[in-house]
């Protein structure tokens, strides 16, 4: 891929979006019957569905907790999902991404009302194209949702990044392979509190609180669009 020269061009994003600008989005509940809960997220030209099995008795047994539930994540990338066939199957980038899922939604969950059993959720990425772990936990979120599964609050996840030397928020491909630096976050929004915190990159401290300021007003939009997805599957 082919460096562009500019990012940002008078004040506007390649694709056409202001700075604090996200990328179009779409969410829906409860496409797979077969499974406890389910969602499926667009943002952007990403294309992520989640499904949520469980509470279920855990196997093998000896991964079974005495007081509480497991939370199993797998998140996956299908090989068509990106431009250069991926090759099937897990890799160390799927991997992380699972086990930094997990402990994004980890403390959203009741996992003491069912011991000994296990919840399991499964991420599959079916386009990709930049910021597919905050899309993958905001399905995930829906997901566990709609399984019925106790929660303290539901979990949202954006990031804010650096490009061309200026703080903006949701990073598309382009941005994400040339920008400076791409924070994720996620949080549970009505408590403010945050599950999950990465950096790729560099970002002094007033980029930082900058960053963070520009992905924190976004959380009430996106908190918003969750809870109408849920109402509109149970309104019909």
């Amino acid at each position: 891929m082919e460096k562009p020269k500019q990012l940002i061009v008078e004040g506007k994003r390649l694709d056409g979006r202001a700075l604090n600008e996200l990328r179009p989005i779409t969410m829906k509940v409860g496409p797979l019957k077969r499974a406890d809960g389910s969602s499926y997220v667009e943002w952007g030209k990403n294309k992520v569905m989640a499904s949520v099995y469980g509470p279920r008795e855990t196997h093998p047994r000896h991964l079974q907790e005495s007081d509480s539930a497991i939370l199993q994540v797998r998140y996956n990338m299908a090989s068509f999902s990106v431009e250069e066939r991926k090759r099937p199957g897990p890799d160390r980038r799927s991997t992380e991404i699972s086990k930094v899922t997990r402990e994004a939604l980890m403390p959203a969950l009741f996992l003491g009302y069912y011991p000994r059993s296990s919840i399991d959720v499964n991420i599959e990425v079916l386009q990709a194209d930049a910021g597919t772990r905050c899309t993958g936990i905001n399905a995930a979120s829906l997901a566990l949702a709609d399984a019925g599964i106790p929660m303290r609050d539901l979990v949202v996840a954006v990031a804010a990044g650096k490009i061309d030397g200026q703080i903006c928020l949701d990073l598309e491909k382009n941005e994400d392979n040339f920008g400076e630096a791409d924070m994720p976050v996620a949080v549970m929004p009505r408590r403010r509190n945050i599950t999950l915190l990465q950096m790729d990159g560099d970002l002094s401290p007033e980029e930082f609180s900058q960053a963070m300021d520009l992905a924190m007003g976004a959380v009430d939009h996106l908190y918003e669009m969750q809870r109408t997805a849920l109402m509109e599957k149970y309104r019909g």
